[in-house]
């Protein structure tokens, strides 16, 4: 009876977080132009559909083999196609760890990669051509993700297991007849795999792929804030089942990473609002939803390990952080269209390192003592390490690309809009003609 009970709750999860791509595709759309809303859209349905097939054919073999490949990564080929993870030779069904059918936390986990990908695209607005971004979600997934999924749920160098690099730093104890790291890296739900990877994927992809005409020249501004805000709040919907289904059970954890997400999503608004009513003089609804999303980044990697207090103190710093950590691209001039590194990078980044901070009785600030300082060090370490994967894969993908195919649409395509240029549609008609 349990094991169906979080059956349903890991399915209905996988369902709430599939949305989330339909849901940042609107969110970004909203920020974007009205001439490149439509291809601001369909880059976060190109990663769902490349991502997913990518996923089902060497992605769950890669992040959740038995066969590693020295803590980095799984076989690709062990589970090629989902080959013995669905139905046993008898023809039942597999049975996961957690005690229900493998095939539900498959498509939980593929949910997980898809939005991880479609996240990056907000860096490239406005000047990138089709193709090329499909191209490289295509590999950037399979070289970077994939990896990292394994290292850190996968039971690989970033992970809790007895040969992980905090337990070869800080050694190993014995619980329950199973040898685990002494100091056990924290990421609930994807603070590194998800957030702090794309993040660092943006600033790469910003930096080589470069600006826009029109940065630093002139201010783009949302062309639709209410679809804006229809985003994030589809996002903070959609999240609830990200970071609840990540205790994998209907049970207490769950219900606290509920709880634990919208507080903290709750406080990133307040946290934005604020820093935006000192620096600009006013509080805008483009800083609310931003606020919001900065919040549910920063709880990610925390959501099982906080109570809802702490939860609210990491959701309002984080949404103060990414509120400043937004300007970081006109200080070192690199054009992040939508704002993917202030948000996703600084608030991930955050969330990583502050639950060594706040971690409820093993944080360095919540009694956890010698061993809370020694879990803010190995956060701080697998944060490093995230960014260093991510960011050396994404440099050398994206100078490929560049140097072969290209990423960047004609200068007139630039200006005229990239809607009609590549897609041949406008979002809007008015009078009979598409507004261009």
């Amino acid at each position: 009876m349990a094991a169906s009970g979080n059956a349903s709750w890991i399915l209905i999860s996988a369902s709430l977080v599939l949305l989330m791509t339909p849901a940042l595709a609107l969110f970004y759309g909203g920020m974007s132009s009205q001439k490149s809303v439509l291809n601001m859209m369909m880059m976060s349905f190109g990663a769902l559909a490349v991502v997913t097939v990518v996923y089902i054919l060497v992605g769950w073999s890669m992040s959740y083999g038995s066969h590693s490949f020295g803590g980095f990564v799984a076989d690709p080929l062990e589970f090629f196609g989902l080959r013995n993870s669905i139905v046993n030779p008898d023809g039942s069904y597999v049975v996961g760890a957690a005690g229900y059918a493998n095939v539900i936390d498959i498509g939980f986990q593929l949910t997980f990669a898809v939005i991880s990908c479609a996240l990056i695209s907000g860096a490239l607005a406005d000047r990138v051509k089709f193709t090329p971004w499909l191209i490289f979600i295509g590999v950037w997934v399979t070289l970077a993700y994939f990896p990292l999924a394994h290292m850190v749920w996968g039971g690989g160098l970033l992970s809790h297991h007895d040969g992980s690099i905090s337990a070869r730093i800080f050694g190993t104890v014995v619980e329950e007849g199973e040898t685990l790291a002494r100091i056990a890296p924290i990421d609930f739900a994807g603070g590194t795999v998800v957030h702090i990877s794309a993040g660092t994927a943006a600033l790469v992809l910003a930096v080589i792929v470069g600006h826009r005409r029109i940065f630093l020249r002139s201010v783009q501004r949302p062309h639709n804030l209410p679809m804006v805000m229809l985003g994030a709040g589809l996002l903070w919907f959609g999240w609830c089942g990200f970071n609840g289904g990540s205790a994998f059970a209907a049970n207490g954890i769950a219900g606290l990473a509920w709880l634990n997400t919208t507080a903290a999503a709750a406080a990133g608004i307040g946290g934005w609002l604020i820093v935006e009513r000192i620096r600009d003089g006013r509080a805008t609804s483009l800083g609310a939803a931003s606020g919001v999303v900065a919040g549910l980044v920063a709880i990610t990697p925390a959501a099982g390990a906080l109570t809802p207090v702490t939860s609210l103190i990491l959701g309002a710093v984080g949404g103060g952080l990414a509120a400043l950590g937004v300007g970081l691209k006109y200080r070192f001039k690199f054009d992040d269209s939508l704002d993917v590194v202030g948000v996703h990078l600084v608030a991930g980044l955050w969330g990583t390192v502050g639950v060594g901070l706040l971690a409820t009785d093993t944080g360095w600030f919540t009694g956890g003592g010698w061993d809370g300082f020694r879990l803010f060090l190995v956060q701080i370490l697998v944060a490093l390490i995230a960014m260093l994967l991510s960011g050396a894969v994404t440099a050398a993908i994206a100078l490929v690309i560049r140097a072969t195919i290209g990423w960047r649409i004609d200068p007139e395509a630039e200006h005229n809009g990239i809607d009609f240029a590549l897609h041949g549609e406008s979002a809007y008609e008015q009078a009979g003609g598409a507004i261009r």
